[in-house]
């Protein structure tokens, strides 16, 4: 009988990483084994009150821990300014700069076995992907470009400022738009990913009336030779 799948590939972290890339589909010992007999760079997402001592047993390691913050119609605290603006209408080459690197609180930017500049291309890459897909609004103050919002479905999955429009309060401007503009589309739910370690996000999203849950910490684990495997 054929073993039951516990990990799937991740093809677009291998294409940044130029290793195979795995991401384990449930919390058990089946699994584990699983990712420990396959080459490559390893992901599992766990509750923050679970058991560890498997992970450590099988050699993974703590990078990050994700926050979700969501939000709907109603408890939304919509801002606006009249120099602060969006649009699709985006210039893939200035919001590229924008994203190169802005991305130093990301698990592959924490984990100390991987390559900054291959986890600056994997959001570039994202970025890239987003863009061809048409799910970016450039945000624009006074007519130039400041940064962008990516989404998928009702989520807010990447997003950066240039450094010159940071910490000056103007975020709100901006994700308040977005989020209306989801919210026009249908959603009645607007949420996000956020690292624990980003302040500056998630005091943003509690500012604009979001609330906080389905916290997970994210383990890696990394075997690149064959007398490495358990």
């Amino acid at each position: 009988m054929s073993q039951v799948p516990l990990i799937k590939e991740t093809p677009w972290d291998t294409a940044a990483f130029s290793i195979p890339t795995w991401e384990l589909l449930e919390y058990s010992e089946a699994a584990l084994q699983q990712a420990t007999q396959t080459l490559g760079h390893h992901t599992i997402k766990v509750a923050p009150l679970a058991d560890k001592r498997l992970l450590h047993q099988y050699g993974f390691y703590y990078c990050d821990t994700l926050i979700e913050p969501h939000c709907n119609a109603q408890r939304l605290r919509t801002m606006q300014h009249s120099e602060a603006t969006i649009s699709k209408d985006v210039n893939a080459g200035q919001a590229l700069a924008i994203c190169h690197g802005a991305f130093v609180h990301g698990r592959f930017h924490c984990d100390f076995n991987l390559q900054k500049a291959a986890a600056d291309l994997r959001y570039d890459n994202w970025l890239k992907q987003l863009l061809e897909a048409q799910q970016v609004y450039g945000l624009y103050w006074q007519g130039a470009l400041a940064g962008f919002i990516g989404y998928s479905g009702n989520s807010l999955v990447l997003h950066a400022l240039a450094e010159k429009y940071r910490g000056k309060g103007l975020s709100k401007y901006w994700w308040s738009a977005v989020c209306g503009e989801l919210f026009v589309m249908g959603y009645d739910e607007v949420k996000s990913s956020v690292s624990a370690a980003n302040i500056a996000a998630l005091n943003l999203y509690a500012s604009m009336g979001f609330s906080f849950s389905s916290p997970q910490n994210i383990y890696h684990r990394l075997v690149l030779k064959q007398e490495e495997i358990l």
